[in-house]
């Protein structure tokens, strides 16, 4: 279903003692859509071979909708009337649900079971089923969550705890796994992207690195990874944070908010990113049990009101039951608008499960369609890390932004200092820390190149096809929105300029129209890059900053230059 379109989720059942009019609105959904992930169906009795045949493929369609997961509502009718069905039909339902599961390659899992008040003597109930199929052509589902949230507000420490299957002791030690520096150790603070990753297999089961797994062996045991990018809280390392969001293309963001400090530090300045870059997120209030109930529901209340607030615009949606995560997980999915709140602890494991839950029902935010058209565009690959491995050699790290990747391709990487790009070919990719012949657009991944020389890399650079003849430019003009400047914005400003996984100073060199800007104000800016040239698209999304300044905008025009042309451009 497309996001924004009111969600099918299941209303509150019961009220025998309402009115008529009031009673058939609680027994009515939304009308089922012919597209999105979600099948509406009374019933499955005994189907003909015919009939059968029919509702495979249609279960078929639903599963590549979801990229692999569907949801079957089973004692609804196509218009949404929520009818339910007597145990005995249930049952033979649930048994040709399964049927066609086994037919496909798929696994199902029964969600939740509620009972609905239709005007009959006889219980009857609505079952909801998660159907999960890993497409043929990957290894499993696949989805990245940004971890956002003010420093000291517990995002290593749950993310140590969930990805480590053992609770905090309250003094740090689930994050010490997932720090990457000892400074991080010793301060007990994130100032590098790091990446967890939790599975869950076909059955909804949690599958981490308790037991000794290997993060390989989390990967062919799991049917549905999600991909934790850890980032750093503190304001210093903000550039850092920026970087994550802007060049790993997260499907989603969880802002942690401490529950004994409130909305507190960079918490405010994390949520604005999110909306700035229209990244979708939900909320964990976290330390619950460092604090009263009462300080606990103020937290809750102040989210709320935030969130509400004109340039927000969220519906908060507090998860207490599994039921809740449940309909979370749906509504999240389909309306951009729903912001879920979750209250839990690392230390004593409350509502964790809750959490756990919704990851493991949250469908990839991208429909297929989107998915297809970018696997048939040329291949293009950002370079966000840069490693080198003993007996492997150079590698990089980074996303695939259209096209496919596959072991022993030619690519071109660039630009240069001087504009130019460089021939290499791809030896060997690992996902997840596991092996992998063939990346698709949107995946994140690790590409080794041999033997090519590490110092004519970059952050921000492209692996591209040859045949796309990329251009590349040092002068591009944006239209901005200025979101905060102490004075006046003037020409011959310098900012940072994050565009995907560029990350380079540029100067004003005009602003179209205008002599100034000022805070809250709207224009057309020329800037050029002060170091080298950069690959940028028209219509990619730009963020800028400078100390207290900030600014957010899209890529409008580039000037274009041939390689040779570069320097001179840079003015050397």
């Amino acid at each position: 279903m497309p996001r924004g379109q009111q969600p099918p989720c299941l209303p509150p059942c019961g009220g025998g003692e309402a009115k008529d009019s009031t009673r058939s609105e609680l027994l009515k959904a939304s009308p089922e859509a012919e597209d999105g992930n979600i099948e509406y169906k009374l019933k499955l009795v005994n189907p003909s071979q015919y009939r059968f045949e029919h509702l495979v493929t249609q279960r078929k369609w639903r599963l590549q909708e979801g990229r692999g997961e569907a949801v079957y509502q089973i004692g609804v009718e196509d218009n949404g009337l929520l009818v339910g069905l007597a145990e005995e039909e249930m049952r033979a339902s649930l048994k040709t649900l399964h049927r066609m599961a086994e037919k496909v390659g798929a696994d199902i899992t029964v969600l939740r079971e509620r009972e609905v008040d239709y005007d009959s003597d006889m219980p009857r109930k609505i079952t909801e089923v998660l159907v999960r199929k890993v497409p043929d052509n990957q290894q499993f589902l696949d989805l990245r969550v940004a971890v956002l949230g003010n420093v000291d507000s517990g995002k290593s420490t749950l993310l140590g705890v969930l990805t480590q299957g053992e609770l905090d002791n309250g003094r740090g030690r689930a994050r010490l796994n997932l720090f990457r520096h000892l400074h991080e150790i010793q301060s007990g603070r994130t100032s590098s992207i790091s990446f967890e990753i939790l599975g869950f297999n076909s059955k909804g089961e949690v599958v981490n690195y308790s037991d000794s797994r290997t993060a390989e062996e989390i990967c062919e045991s799991s049917s549905k990874m999600i991909t934790f990018i850890d980032l750093a809280g503190h304001h210093k390392y903000l550039h850092t944070t920026i970087f994550g969001l802007t060049s790993y293309c997260p499907d989603c963001a969880l802002l942690l908010v401490s529950a004994n400090t409130g909305i507190a530090g960079t918490t405010r300045e994390h949520l604005g990113l999110a909306l700035a870059l229209k990244v979708p997120f939900f909320i964990v209030v976290s330390k619950v049990d460092l604090c009263a109930k009462t300080t606990v529901e103020r937290t809750v209340r102040q989210l709320e009101r935030v969130l509400k607030q004109p340039g927000c615009h969220k519906v908060p949606m507090l998860v207490t039951s599994e039921d809740d995560a449940v309909t979370a997980a749906q509504q999240f999915a389909q309306s951009p608008n729903v912001t879920p709140i979750f209250t839990l602890s690392s230390v004593s494991g409350e509502s964790l499960d809750l959490l756990k839950v919704f990851l493991n029902i949250l469908p990839p935010l991208t429909n297929s369609k989107e998915q297809e058209e970018l696997m048939q565009q040329l291949t293009e690959f950002q370079v966000d890390e840069i490693y080198t491995v003993p007996e492997v050699g150079t590698v990089v790290g980074g996303t695939l932004s259209s096209g496919i990747c596959r072991e022993g391709d030619q690519l071109v990487v660039g630009p240069t200092d001087d504009g130019c790009f460089l021939e290499l070919r791809v030896c060997s990719i690992q996902r997840n820390r596991s092996a992998c012949r063939v990346l698709r657009a949107g995946q994140a991944a690790t590409l080794a190149l041999g033997d090519f020389d590490r110092a004519l890399l970059r952050k921000g650079m492209v692996m591209v096809s040859p045949e796309m003849n990329p251009t590349i430019c040092s002068v591009f003009e944006a239209e901005i929105v200025l979101l905060f400047h102490a004075t006046t914005f003037r020409r011959g400003f310098q900012v940072t300029v994050h565009v995907g996984n560029v990350r380079q100073t540029a100067v004003v060199e005009k602003i179209h129209a205008k002599d100034k800007l000022r805070t809250g104000e709207k224009a057309v800016v020329r800037f050029r890059f002060l170091k080298h040239p950069e690959y940028l698209k028209v219509g990619a999304k730009l963020l800028f900053r400078e100390g207290v300044t900030k600014g957010i905008g899209h890529v409008t025009d580039v000037q274009a230059i041939a390689a040779g042309e570069a320097q001179a451009n840079m003015g050397f």
